[in-house]
């Protein structure tokens, strides 16, 4: 729009899932498409429930200037019995560009905050379930940019006794939104909390080739998340 004028509303859905299927699957480059954000050029997102991947578009269709809407979009999600939505989300729902932990009745007691996007979100989520961890919150980025840091401040301060915040993602560390969010999510922070981030290792290719690999990095990257 800068250079010509011109809006472009077109809507990308791109392959991006780290299911042991191999680079082509998780080929959708995060990362460049971040470093190109600014000046509200584009907006980026990482949809992890059909109600708010119903949102994104209707948003999309009614915004005044139309800009590209860039989805991740990890195939194994779209038939997860876990990523539902109810009738009243989408009826009477709206988009959301973070998702608070809706299964934290009280936020005092948490130690730990998990920041991800995505399908490893269920992952994470299903660890935490089976070995019964209470001092955890898991929170959802669902749209990298237009970054609203003002929402996520508002998350992130109502955790009064997180003094450890993780950022999880399923790419390796020199990929995805890591280094996009590093700075971002820092300035956040107090100072008495500590930041870091869970990935898999530093890869000149955006995936193994091989699904046994695969299987056992996202096992170690789910494990880590929670003894940092």
């Amino acid at each position: 729009y800068e250079k010509w004028g011109l809006s472009n509303g077109v809507v990308l859905l791109l392959p991006h899932g780290y299911e042991g299927q191999g680079p082509e699957h998780s080929s959708a480059r995060l990362e460049r498409f971040l470093i190109l954000c600014a000046e509200n050029n584009m907006q980026v997102c990482n949809i992890s429930t059909p109600a708010n991947y119903f949102h994104v578009l209707r948003r999309q269709k009614r915004l005044a200037i139309q800009t590209p809407l860039i989805i991740m979009s990890p195939k194994s999600i779209l038939r997860l019995p876990e990523a539902r939505s109810s009738k009243d989300e989408f009826i009477n729902g709206s988009f959301q560009e973070f998702f608070d932990d809706d299964t934290i009745s009280d936020k005092t007691k948490i130690k730990r905050l998990l920041i991800t996007s995505g399908k490893v979100y269920y992952d994470l989520l299903k660890y935490r379930r089976k070995n019964k961890i209470t001092d955890t919150a898991i929170i959802r980025i669902e749209q990298f940019y237009p970054f609203k840091k003002e929402n996520l401040k508002q998350i992130i301060d109502s955790y009064k006794n997180a003094d450890s915040v993780v950022w999880v993602q399923e790419e390796p560390k020199n990929m995805g939104a890591w280094n996009f969010l590093n700075q971002k999510i820092s300035e956040l922070l107090s100072d008495k909390q500590s930041f870091h981030c869970t990935s898999r290792p530093e890869a000149a290719s955006s995936a193994v080739g091989s699904a046994r690999i695969s299987n056992q990095l996202q096992v170690e990257l789910i494990k880590d998340a929670f003894l940092l």
